[in-house]
């Protein structure tokens, strides 16, 4: 079943046609008369004749007679092809054009131009004194002049690429099923004329699906279809979608024609990725930022400077020494922000060939201090001791996280929610709840570290926690074992691999970590490997090879488990490890252990131009209503350039939702809620625009119609862009009917030869 017509088809008052328009009709009722004229003579003749007795001709005219018939039909048809001949040098003067029932397979006797106007920001490229939406607009221009002086009827439609979604808004054409008139050429100009390039990266896909739910054609009509782009090569090099669309419409007999606008593709630098590194995100503590320059040039390019702004202030830049054709250069810089909450984040480029995408926004959360749980099993506490001496030094060092000391009854009784991460050193065992309520923290994007130790048991961890693989620890255990000492190999007993946890360990430099000693640790199961196709993973391994850290994602979060105790102490069983014992490794490895796990529930979902911030709010906290300030276009959310809007929660159970679809421009976005008792709150949002649309290599004519065989289809360039005027009218049969006029005069000749009458000559001269 087609899809439903999101509009009415509106009544145009268009005049009937009938089968033969002409070009120019006026010629030909003027001439009409002439076809007549073989017929006149052919009377004036039979009036000038006179009776004469003659004998001689009694015998001719018994011999007409009795040929009589065929004479007046070679007569008769004499007269037809001078008439005939007459008429189509007429109908060539007057050029009639193919209508109706004939004309099907050339147009209909109405035409109605759909135009699929690309405005997605790579239109924006700048090249002399023009742009691709320059010559964009110049061809619709011209295509709506030529329309404007035909006298068949002509409607037209006019789409954007970001106003064919099916969002919200739904279908939004500037114009649709629009009478050519007198006055057409103005209301186009008032059109086109404030039009400019969006800040969306839309394609054609939904531009194409878009023709479906217009108006359906009339019997009598002939669409025209203009896609009017750039044809890059990022959607057009594979376009099954696009031929498969296409390949639609080309059945639906509409005629299509894609029109390029733009000449050659141009280098062109985008910041792809402006983002807080994953690690403690408190006040006062130094945050790594990473900023991405992509170039999308063929050539490599060199000194690139990045501007940044802090929170509307500017701060030092950033040099990229180089940047090689078609890569990405990432630089890391640090930033302090002195107070908790949300901080804005800008980074710019010098102007190159499209301006939006030299911009990046982002929001960066800190809090006061990092809370983190620990629950911990030891009887003496040291466990629980060493994991927050590592979490927070004290002194000087400044990490931003606070530890907080409980046993296992915590987890059953407490909202896990707000910490960064939760560790669990040498427990013994939880209950269903406990695990439970673990299990549910994890899912949600928490992260879990277990250090196990002598109260640790395998028959618990086997049956509760790691349950055949569907639990939340990640390996299942056999019992604890000792180290033995190898004298032969001098090997440092912690082997560690590139996980972002141990990173910071590689190299010779670093020398730390060789001196750690494992003396007992947890094997796992007999013959047990990870799955390659799981996410589980061995991050460490003692001297021996078997496994002493494993990690594993458990729905949005992970979970780490090291297979020995945090603690340095000796237990009934001797040693475990010396790792705590003023090794700086193990400081450095629990900091960076923490910004691994907490990683998961920092991450922030990229906001791409024309994408819904979307919220969820507790429905006794809140008020329905949102009050949503959007960017000006410097992308900060005050100045008069912005805007304002409220928009109404809808109530879902215990929750409010809130979307808001207004994001056409990238920059910071707040919204201003308000509480149940009267206090306001402001959450900020950063949007940046797709960097993938700011490659613009593009595709030629021959290469797009390389990848588009199959499907038919007319491709223009916009500089040359024209219209036969018996492509927009119908089947102009000037050119036939001149053809037709020398055939037709040839056939005359030689029935008049035949018709009239030839004397045998004479034989030769006497002598």
């Amino acid at each position: 079943m087609p899809p439903p017509n999101e509009f009415a088809e509106p009544d145009l008052g268009l005049p009937t046609y009938p089968v033969f328009p002409f070009v120019h009709p006026s010629l030909f009722w003027i001439g009409l008369p002439l076809i007549a004229l073989p017929v006149l003579i052919h009377l004036i003749n039979l009036l000038r004749q006179r009776k004469v007795e003659w004998a001689a001709m009694e015998f001719l005219l018994a011999s007409q007679k009795k040929h009589r018939k065929w004479i007046i039909l070679k007569q008769l048809l004499l007269l037809l092809a001078r008439m005939t001949a007459i008429a189509a040098l007429l109908l060539m003067v007057a050029q009639p054009v193919l209508k109706n029932q004939w004309g099907t397979l050339f147009g209909g006797s109405n035409t109605h131009h759909v135009v699929l106007l690309d405005d997605s920001f790579s239109m924006s490229d700048r090249w002399a004194d023009t742009s691709a939406f320059k010559q964009a607009k110049q061809v619709v221009e011209r295509l709506a002049s030529r329309a404007s002086r035909q006298e068949t009827p002509q409607t037209f439609t006019l789409l954007r690429f970001s106003r064919a979604g099916r969002g919200s808004s739904g279908l939004q054409p500037d114009l649709i099923s629009e009478p050519v008139t007198a006055d057409f050429a103005a209301k186009l100009e008032g059109t086109l004329g404030p039009l400019a390039v969006s800040q969306t990266a839309a394609g054609p896909a939904d531009a194409l699906d878009a023709v479906e739910r217009l108006p359906a054609a009339r019997e009598d009509e002939t669409r025209v279809v203009y896609l009017v782009s750039d044809f890059r090569a990022n959607e057009w090099n594979e376009p099954t979608a696009l031929r498969k669309a296409l390949g639609k419409l080309d059945t639906s007999r509409a005629q299509l024609h894609l029109v390029n606008c733009v000449d050659t593709g141009r280098g062109n630098l985008t910041i792809a990725q402006l983002q807080a590194v994953p690690g403690v995100r408190a006040a006062n503590v130094p945050l790594m930022i990473d900023v991405a320059v992509t170039n999308h040039g063929a050539s490599q390019v060199k000194h690139v400077s990045v501007l940044l702004e802090e929170d509307g202030h500017a701060r030092p830049a950033i040099s990229v020494e180089e940047i090689p054709a078609g890569k990405t250069v990432s630089r890391r810089f640090p930033v302090v922000f002195s107070t908790a909450g949300e901080h804005l984040l800008k980074a710019q480029l010098e102007s190159d060939a499209i301006e939006i995408d030299n911009l990046r926004f982002a929001v960066v959360e800190v809090s006061a201090a990092a809370p983190v749980l620990v629950i911990d099993g030891s009887p003496d506490g040291k466990d629980a001791y060493f994991l927050a001496t590592a979490l927070a030094p004290g002194g000087k060092i400044k990490s931003g996280i606070k530890p907080i000391i409980e046993s296992a009854r915590y987890l059953r009784s407490n909202p896990l929610e707000g910490f960064a991460a939760i560790y669990l050193a040498n427990i013994e065992r939880l209950d269903p709840a406990e695990i439970e309520a673990l299990e549910a923290y994890t899912r949600s994007g928490g992260g879990v570290a277990f250090f196990l130790g002598e109260r640790s048991t395998s028959d618990f961890f086997n049956k509760q926690l790691y349950r055949d693989g569907a639990g939340l620890f990640p390996a299942p255990l056999a019992q604890s074992v000792q180290l033995l000492v190898d004298r032969l190999e001098k090997v440092p007993d912690l082997q560690v691999t590139d996980h972002p946890i141990f990173a910071v360990f590689s190299g010779e430099r670093n020398s730390f970590i060789s001196a750690v000693i494992i003396e007992r640790y947890f094997a796992t199961a007999p013959g047990w490997q990870p799955d390659p196709a799981s996410t589980t993973k061995v991050i460490a391994r003692v001297r021996n090879g078997a496994p002493l850290a494993v990690e594993r994602n458990f729905g949005a979060g992970r979970t780490i488990a090291f297979l020995t105790k945090a603690a340095p102490t000796t237990t009934d069983q001797g040693p475990w490890n010396n790792w705590a014992r003023g090794n700086p490794s193990f400081v450095v490895a629990m900091l960076e252990l923490e910004a691994y796990l907490s990683a998961a529930r920092q991450s922030v979902a990229t906001r791409f131009v024309g994408t819904p911030l979307e919220m969820k709010l507790t429905a006794g906290s809140y008020r329905p209503q949102v009050r949503f300030t959007m960017p000006n276009d410097r992308g900060a959310t005050s100045g008069k350039d912005g805007g304002a809007l409220s928009v109404d929660a809808e109530q879902a159970k215990d929750a409010l939702g809130v979307a808001f679809h207004e994001t056409q421009s990238s920059g910071f976005y707040e919204a201003q809620l308000t509480k149940t008792d009267g206090s306001n709150e402001i959450r900020r949002f950063a949007v940046n625009v797709d960097p993938a649309e700011g490659n613009l290599k593009h595709l030629d004519g021959p290469q797009l119609a390389a990848r588009l065989a199959g499907v038919r289809v007319k491709l223009h360039n916009a500089g040359d862009f024209a219209f036969d005027t018996g492509q927009l009218a119908g089947f102009n049969l000037g050119e036939s009917l001149l053809y037709a006029s020398i055939i037709v005069l040839l056939v005359e000749q030689l029935l008049a030869y035949f018709t009239s009458y030839h004397p045998k000559p004479i034989g030769g001269a006497r002598r």
